[in-house]
């Protein structure tokens, strides 16, 4: 699975951290950050047969922050902040 940049994104988190992948997102100004994923071939076919997608989140031992797992692009403002890049 690799991250995709997609055209709405308006943010990228990690950008001078080079421990980290950095992640091309778009976020609301309420805080909602979407970000999107490709499944590689080989993926595909397993989630085929399977129909199940491990999530893991790293909570530094901090309350877990409420998740959403989707398959459809939810709406999403199309206008970019040039300085959140």
């Amino acid at each position: 699975m690799h991250i995709h940049e997609f055209k709405e994104c308006n943010i990228l988190f990690a950008k001078d951290q080079i421990e980290y992948l950095k992640l091309p997102a778009h976020k609301t100004e309420e805080g909602i950050v979407t970000s999107c994923w490709v499944f590689s071939f080989t993926e595909r076919i397993k989630l085929l047969f399977t129909g199940r997608v491990y999530v893991r989140m790293l909570t530094f031992n901090k309350p877990l922050q409420p998740l959403v797992v989707t398959v459809h692009k939810p709406e999403m403002e199309e206008e970019l902040d040039a300085n959140s890049k």
